[in-house]
């Protein structure tokens, strides 16, 4: 969001700082040790940065007499293709877009976007095959009653999506403080300590992504999640993300909400028909807490798990999650990031212009 702000002729050069190659191989490197580590992280976040960085590139390579993509589309096309090819996810990948990552009009960038999401889509399929991220669990679609019980749902779960993510902007700002690099590794070192010990003390689910719990929780029905679990999630990511390594915060944000929904599900006495929705819900509103993206949060569990029956509900949880997350803070938390990237890109000194782009040899 940052670099595409900053695409501008006076600006565009700066862009370098957020979106250059070097940047997306530490992500890659990052990335990688938090998942294989057990941080709980989901890994769309930085697929986001590397595929505009990408972009990017490929963008500034062009010879000159090539059809060219305006450097704002080029990074919009690259955080398009991210949502699509991470969850199989292709009308994911546009609503962001549209929702979250501009404002400028569609017609700008609508085939550049769709074409990316589609060459996406099948990238990952050939490598992954066709799936569904949450499979086809049983899903009725009630009315009346039940929409009180999602909208009483929705107050609880947008506010403590909200809180979530205040607490990791406290947390981003806390570290600030620390100027030296031995301060920045206990920090880092400490993090790492107390996630191994909820780990421990917990087992699997207190680390990863939160996948295979969404699975137990859609499926097995088992009632064996633990009362703290949502408590030890929420600690995980917050401490996976303030330790500084890459990684996204989609796919947990919705394992979150998903913990949550089920133990407000058995507090309520929820009947066992309704549980599922009602967990799909809860990861729509708690997600949409964090980000503010309601039809992105709404479109993606309903293409992760392809129940149409259950469309109305999730966009309506969406709506009402946004309304009441932002009692708690009016801007989202990438656009609180978004801000920080644009302060810190802009008190660096702009690299030097370029050589002129090659020209298409005759």
């Amino acid at each position: 969001m940052a670099a595409i702000e900053l695409s501008s002729p006076a600006h565009h050069r700066r862009t370098g700082y957020l979106l250059g190659l070097r940047m997306a191989l530490v992500k890659v490197l990052s990335s990688l040790a938090l998942l294989l580590g057990g941080g709980v992280i989901g890994r769309e976040g930085p697929i986001t940065q590397i595929a505009a960085a990408i972009f990017r590139a490929i963008n500034r390579l062009q010879p000159a007499g090539w059809p060219q993509l305006s450097r704002q589309i080029a990074l919009v096309t690259g955080g398009a293709a991210r949502l699509a090819a991470a969850f199989n996810t292709p009308l994911g990948g546009i609503v962001f877009v549209v929702e979250e990552l501009t404002q400028m009009p569609m017609a700008r960038f609508r085939m550049a976007v769709f074409s990316t999401v589609i060459v996406a889509g099948l990238t990952a399929q050939s490598l992954l095959g066709s799936y569904l991220y949450l499979g086809f669990p049983k899903v009725t679609a009630p009315a009346g009653w039940f929409l009180a019980t999602v909208a009483l749902v929705a107050v609880v779960c947008g506010l403590t999506g909200a809180v979530f993510a205040k607490t990791l902007l406290w947390l981003g700002a806390y570290r600030q403080r620390f100027t030296s690099w031995r301060q920045q590794a206990s920090w880092v070192v400490g993090c790492g300590l107390l996630l191994a010990a909820l780990a421990y003390a917990v087992g699997p689910e207190g680390a990863g992504t939160g996948k295979p719990i969404i699975n137990r929780l859609l499926f097995a029905n088992d009632g064996q999640t633990p009362w703290y679990l949502f408590a030890v999630r929420y600690a995980g990511m917050a401490l996976s993300y303030s330790g500084g390594g890459a990684g996204g915060i989609f796919a947990t944000s919705l394992s979150a909400g998903a913990v949550l929904g089920d133990a407000l599900c058995r507090l309520g006495h929820v009947p066992a028909q309704d549980r599922n929705l009602l967990i799909l819900v809860s990861m729509v509103e708690f997600l949409t807490g964090v980000v503010r993206s309601p039809f992105t949060a709404a479109i993606l569990v309903l293409e992760m798990m392809d129940r149409h029956s259950a469309i109305f509900q999730l966009l309506l949880s969406g709506m009402m999650a946004q309304a009441v997350a932002s009692l708690v803070d009016p801007h989202s938390f990438y656009e609180h990031l978004k801000a920080g990237f644009l302060r810190e890109t802009l008190t660096r000194p702009a690299p030097p212009a370029g050589p002129p782009r090659p020209t298409h040899p005759a």
